[in-house]
């Protein structure tokens, strides 16, 4: 994920389980290369810390075996995915199969690597709209989403208690500033973020971006500079450190693990982290200026089927992407990986055995994709001028209004 990249998903650290594997019998994997023997499919994803002996790759490797095929499954960095996938579309020796980051859904697609669920005939309809939607490009789907993580705001119970804060009072922009200026009058640090000038700074920035009304299209319009200010406004009053101008979510999140912070903008991915941090602690959907939830961003991988010169391959590869895709695989996948699942059985499924994680659906229904409005391959070029903006402002250098100006005009050159 970011979380264009792995590094929003940030799940490295996390040791897949041997339930993820279920009762399917499983064989170890290796080799990366496509293979024209009909027994012999090949699938890539972008978790290279997942060797044949992990259990992701046992599931992989049997649900290849349920098929009646044997897989051939390689991970790789997600950029070095991304590039390899493209050269191998435009060789005609695509992967079977394809796991990527889902904003590449939209460049594979743009190149015309991949099939679409009208060619593939997979079945998407019971995945949730606003999840579907980071992989539909011109009126097409591409490929499944096996899960989805997003951001909220992780809170320090104990501070917000001292400062007399309610939670429950918190409900848009207005009250979650008065709530910050209430803890660092009682000696607290307020919140932490990410706002570096990466894809992360955006990444973090969009809630707020699209929680003010703003559109991606349009980013120096009123409501965009409304979010900008509020992020600038935070700083110049104390409430968030200079650090967030080159925190990570990593870094973000160590920040908020020392129990000084009252908020820290954070994803599901950190959930187990929370739990060892020490202090009691709870999550908050980002709030919408006006109220309401904001839609924040979703990050995960989408399961796609590249083009193939033999068409009958695509058979049984749409049996191992049901496999992989079936509601039981999800729940014990998207657990592991710190997901929250794509539709709404397998949801449920997850909260009924795990509450902690009621908070993170109720983000993931509200979140949508980067790509989504039909941006696709614009969204990459609108990104990086949007957090050069957010950089900009955060360091003084110029307003929000200036420098979201010069985005607009800058994303408006590049995406012509």
């Amino acid at each position: 994920m970011i979380i264009t990249s792995r590094k929003v998903r940030a799940i490295g650290a996390i040791v897949l389980t041997t339930a993820l594997v279920g009762t399917l019998a499983a064989c170890s994997s290796s080799g990366s290369s496509s293979s024209s023997a009909s027994g012999k499919y090949t699938f890539w994803d972008p978790y290279p810390q997942y060797d044949a002996s992990s259990a992701w790759s046992k599931l992989v490797v049997a649900c290849g075996t349920k098929a009646g095929v044997t897989i051939k499954r390689t991970g790789y960095d997600t950029t070095a995915l991304t590039n390899k996938s493209l050269l191998a579309g435009q060789q005609a020796n695509s992967a079977d199969m394809l796991l990527v980051d889902n904003p590449v859904v939209s460049t594979l697609a743009d190149a015309g690597i991949l099939t679409s669920t009208d060619e593939n005939k997979l079945d998407v309809s019971a995945i949730d709209k606003n999840i579907i939607a980071a992989g539909e490009i011109g009126g097409k789907t591409y490929g499944v989403p096996i899960g989805a993580n997003t951001l909220a705001l992780y809170y320090n119970k104990t501070i917000l208690k001292a400062a007399n804060v309610d939670v429950a009072s918190i409900t848009n922009w207005a009250t979650l500033t008065d709530a910050l200026a209430k803890v660092t009058s009682a000696g607290k640090k307020g919140i932490t973020f990410s706002g570096i000038n990466t894809e992360e700074g955006s990444f973090q920035f969009l809630p707020w971006f699209w929680g003010s009304g703003a559109k991606l299209t349009k980013l120096d319009s009123p409501q965009a500079v409304s979010a900008l200010t509020l992020w600038t406004d935070w700083l110049k009053k104390g409430y968030a450190p200079n650090s967030v101008i080159q925190n990570t979510q990593t870094t973000s999140w160590q920040e908020f693990a020392t129990g000084e912070f009252a908020f820290g903008e954070n994803g599901t991915w950190n959930l187990g982290n929370a739990k060892k941090a020490g202090f009691d602690f709870g999550i908050l959907t980002v709030p919408a200026e006006n109220g309401g939830p904001a839609a924040a961003p979703t990050g995960g991988e989408f399961l796609t089927i590249p083009v193939q010169k033999d068409a009958a391959r695509y058979a049984v590869t749409k049996k191992i992407v049901a496999c992989l895709t079936s509601t039981a695989n999800f729940v014990t996948t998207d657990n592991t990986l710190s997901y929250i699942a794509p539709t709404a059985a397998a949801q449920q499924a997850q909260v009924a055995g795990n509450a902690d994680l009621k908070p993170w659906v109720d983000a993931v229904n509200a979140a949508k994709g980067r790509t989504s409005d039909n941006l696709g391959t614009k969204y990459p070029k609108i990104s990086e001028q949007l957090w050069t903006a957010v950089q900009t402002a955060l360091s003084g250098s110029q307003t929000p209004a200036a420098a979201l100006a010069a985005a607009q005009t800058a994303a408006a050159a590049a995406t012509k």
